[in-house]
């Protein structure tokens, strides 16, 4: 499968997306910078983490008028899988791909740690792969990971199953300890309501070798192949 990984100025996580897709997971990955508008036909887009523009004004808040963000959007529109990381989910809610916003963390301190992670649903292309029950340890580094949405988004985001990752402790309890950075409702990761568009503050490529302390960042990836693999099956079945 073909992922195409955004790169903006000050992007640090687009490396570590490129070596954990295409040299541990045997994928298609390659860069795109901001200034283009040509995706080159990807499965899959990802935005990666780090610090686009110097996160001036905000967060997410200038890259999300990028060139490159027009054809995300109609990339995502047309039904293409979009999954942001860190700064890519501050960028996707900037940019209304999915909603709420992320705000300076509760400790107004930046965090960087291993985080426990537990999968809300199953039912998405990003956590189809991830056996029930199964608790992600994901590293975390940032200083604005706060998810926070108005009483009406929240609700809707329950009702229609897209919160996909909550911060829990190691026995999978979602207590406000194991909450780093004060997340309403200890939300890590969330999808918009096609399910194409995902995102999660924990950052699974650098989760994806056992020399860095955990697998399990493989599992939210190798979703997405499984994902991307049935859509192309189903599409040549439909053409015979």
């Amino acid at each position: 499968m073909r992922f195409a990984v955004l790169q903006f100025p000050a992007s640090n996580c687009d490396q570590d997306a490129v070596h954990a897709l295409r040299d541990v997971l045997g994928q298609d990955a390659y860069y795109v910078w901001h200034k283009d508008t040509d995706l080159r036909a990807p499965d899959a887009v990802i935005v990666p983490g780090g610090f686009s523009y110097g996160d001036y004004l905000r967060a997410g808040a200038i890259a999300r008028f990028s060139p490159v963000m027009q054809s995300v959007q109609q990339f995502a529109a047309r039904g293409g899988l979009v999954l942001g990381i860190c700064n890519g989910f501050q960028i996707l809610c900037e940019a209304g791909l999915l909603p709420g916003a992320l705000v300076r963390n509760r400790s107004l301190q930046f965090r960087c740690e291993h985080v426990f992670l537990k999968t809300a649903t199953h039912d998405s292309p990003f956590t189809c792969k991830i056996p029930p029950g199964k608790l992600l340890r994901i590293p975390i580094a940032h200083g604005e990971g706060c998810y926070f949405a108005d009483e009406d988004t929240l609700a809707r985001l329950r009702a229609n199953n897209q919160i996909l990752w909550q911060y829990c402790d190691a026995g999978g309890n979602l207590t406000d300890a194991a909450n780093p950075n004060g997340s309403l409702l200890n939300i890590a990761g969330i999808c918009n309501e096609r399910r194409n568009v995902a995102a999660l503050m924990p950052h699974p490529e650098r989760a994806c070798e056992s020399i860095l302390g955990s697998t399990d960042g493989r599992l939210i990836f190798e979703s997405m192949i499984a994902a991307l693999e049935s859509k192309l099956v189903e599409s040549l079945g439909k053409r015979k």
